[in-house]
C-alpha cells in the first residue's frame, strides 16, 4: 500500500428468502478443497454470497514478510461471505438510507453510470456500517483469507501464478476515474482457460471474485504486527484493541506481492482513500 497505509435498502425481515443456484453443500476434492461453490442470496442488500464451509485451512506464510508468520493451521466455523466486492450501486441505496454520510470521494454520476464497479473511500466505521444495514458484518481476517485462499496454501486466489492484467486488476499507477481505473465486480471471469489454463479465471478457489487487486478491502479486525504468534486456533478475532484496521487483497495500485492472499496491510480507522472498499459476512444460521 502506499501513504498513510502500512501495510436494504428497506426489508421487513433480517434474513430474505434464500435464493440457491447450485448444490445445497459445496463440492469438495478428496483433500476437502471447494471445486465449486454454492451462491445465496441472503441479507438485505441482496447482494450474492457464497457459504464457506465449516474446517481448517493454513493462514500465513514462512516466506511473507514478518507481519505474515508463523504460517499456522486455523479453523473456522461456516460462514457466508459476498462474492463481489460492494458495488457504488449497492453503496448508494445505503448512502440514500441516510445510515451514513458520502465518503469525500464520492461521484454520484459514477454510480450511476458504472454502478458495477466497486465502492471506494469510505472510512472503516462506513463500511462496517453499510454491513450492519445489510443485516450482516465485516469479515474477520481469518475468514478473508480462507474464503481467499481456500485450503491449499496457494499464494494467489487462482494459484501459484503471478497475476496478469486480465486476472486482476492492479499496479494501474495515478488514479483516472471510477469507469477507467476500477473494473466492474464481475469481471474476470471468462477465457482464462486458453491463455493461462486457469478454468475460472481469477476467482478463489470458493468461487469468491477480486480477493487480489480491483480494491484492497477493510476487514473488521485490529492490525497487530506478531498477532499470528499469538493468535487462537479457532476462530480467531484479531486483538481486542488497536490504533490500525486490518486491509487486505491488494488493490489496483498495488504491485504483485501486495496481491498475495497472506500480504497484511493497515490503515487508521478514519482512513479513506480511492483503493480501499470492502465486502461483508455472515454467520451461518443456527
Amino acid at each position: 500500500m502506499r501513504g498513510r497505509l502500512t501495510m436494504l435498502w428497506t426489508g421487513i425481515s433480517l434474513v430474505i428468502s434464500v435464493v440457491r443456484l447450485g448444490a445445497a453443500e459445496p463440492q469438495l476434492s478428496k483433500d476437502g478443497q471447494a471445486v465449486s461453490s454454492v451462491e445465496v442470496g441472503r441479507g438485505l442488500d441482496g447482494a450474492p454470497m457464497v457459504l464457506i464451509p465449516a474446517g481448517p485451512f493454513t493462514m500465513g506464510s514462512h516466506e511473507g514478510l514478518p507481519n505474515e508468520r508463523p504460517e499456522h493451521i486455523v479453523t473456522l466455523d461456516a460462514y457466508y461471505i459476498d462474492r463481489y466486492e460492494v458495488t457504488l450501486g449497492f453503496y448508494r441505496k445505503f448512502l440514500e438510507s441516510g445510515k451514513q454520510a458520502s465518503p469525500p470521494t464520492w461521484d454520484d454520476e459514477a454510480a450511476t453510470t458504472v454502478g458495477d464497479r466497486p465502492a471506494i473511500g469510505m472510512r472503516w466505521e462506513s463500511a462496517a456500517a453499510y454491513c450492519r444495514w445489510a443485516g450482516k458484518r465485516l469479515p474477520t481476517e481469518a475468514e478473508w483469507e480462507k474464503a481467499a485462499r481456500g485450503t491449499d496454501g496457494r499464494r494467489y486466489p487462482w494459484g501459484d501464478m503471478q497475476p496478469f492484467v486480465d486476472i486482476a486488476n492492479y499496479n494501474r499507477g495515478m488514479w483516472v476515474s471510477e469507469a477507467i481505473t476500477l473494473v466492474a465486480v464481475t469481471s474476470g471471469l471468462e477465457g482464462m482457460s486458453v491463455r493461462h489454463g486457469l478454468k475460472e479465471g481469477g476467482r478463489s478457489p470458493f468461487g469468491v471474485s477480486h480477493m487480489a487487486g480491483n480494491v484492497a478491502e477493510w476487514v473488521a479486525d485490529w492490525y497487530e504486527r506478531d498477532y499470528y504468534q499469538k493468535s487462537p486456533g479457532r476462530n480467531p478475532l484479531g486483538p481486542t484493541t488497536g490504533e490500525k484496521r486490518v486491509l487486505r487483497g491488494g488493490s489496483w495500485a498495488d504491485v504483485p506481492s501486495a496481491l498475495r492472499v497472506t500480504a497484511r496491510f493497515s490503515a487508521e480507522p478514519d482512513f479513506e482513500d480511492r483503493t480501499i472498499g470492502f465486502r461483508c459476512a455472515m454467520d451461518m444460521p443456527k
